[in-house]
């Protein structure tokens, strides 16, 4: 979870509206344009007094999203989600389509960790929405390719939770696939993607976790690659290493499977 954990607890704040992991990705700017397949998770912290907070995740199919399994658990993490999705919107409390979660499908081999493992999960929404799905990628691009994050997470780089502070416009930043090695020895892997912030002390951070990491697709289109999972060092802050995102296209066959299961239809 963004800075596993700035302990358990920061990373779970997925989003926690002070006033998720990055001025919101941390050194990102505003989103130049829209991004249908952008969607956000509110959530609750009890422990940290009901602080309420967001995760990120990505609509892949008129009824389901893609997020981090760590923004859906609760007793792992402490964060509980409020019960709905808000699709397609650049803000984060308000436009879009709002539905409600029906079910959560986190990956059988998801654990908590430095780092998580297997760190996905779909959720089914009640009712399907007409925003436009992203595909998912064939496979991510090879090192250097060039991608992009979004997401409503924290646009201050700190480990003191009480100093968070939320935007309410969608943020991007552009980055590219690091290699293996740009990562911390064990960080990343085939499951597992590296990734680059172009702009130096610029990376997704506390609130970022579950949303997307696209690269151009053919005709110019976006595919998604990852979701926000974590930090890609053991560094204590954000914007000064490498993030950490779940390869999407690795869990494709699982997430197929999840979506046109005769118990998920």
């Amino acid at each position: 979870m963004l800075r596993l954990q700035l302990a358990v607890l920061t990373g779970v704040l997925c989003a926690a509206a002070a006033t998720g992991t990055a001025g919101a990705v941390v050194n990102g700017s505003d989103s130049t344009e829209r991004y249908e397949f952008i969607a956000s998770i509110p959530e609750t912290v009890p422990a940290a007094g009901g602080l309420k907070g967001v995760c990120g995740a990505s609509l892949i199919h008129p009824r389901w999203v893609v997020t981090a399994a760590h923004c859906v658990d609760p007793e792992g993490t402490g964060a509980v989600p409020d019960g709905t999705v808000r699709v397609g919107s650049d803000r984060r409390t308000s436009g879009g389509t709002v539905r409600a979660i029906d079910r959560v499908v986190r990956h059988p081999g998801y654990r908590l960790g430095a780092p998580n493992q297997h760190d996905i999960a779909l959720v089914r929404l009640d009712r399907p929405v007409r925003e436009r799905p992203v595909r998912i990628a064939a496979r991510p691009g090879p090192a250097g390719t060039p991608t992009r994050l979004l997401g409503f997470g924290t646009t201050v780089d700190t480990s003191d939770i009480t100093q968070i502070a939320f935007p309410e416009r969608l943020q991007q930043l552009d980055t590219r696939r690091g290699a293996v090695s740009e990562c911390s020895p064990g960080f990343a892997d085939e499951n597992r993607l590296c990734t680059i912030s172009r702009k130096p002390g610029a990376m997704a951070c506390i609130g970022d976790s579950g949303g997307p990491q696209v690269q151009r697709g053919r005709h110019g289109r976006w595919e998604l690659i990852g979701t926000t999972s974590g930090p890609g060092d053991t560094g204590p802050l954000c914007a000064d290493g490498p993030g950490l995102y779940a390869n999407v296209p690795a869990y494709a066959k699982w997430i197929r499977a999840t979506i046109n299961g005769p118990s998920h239809r």
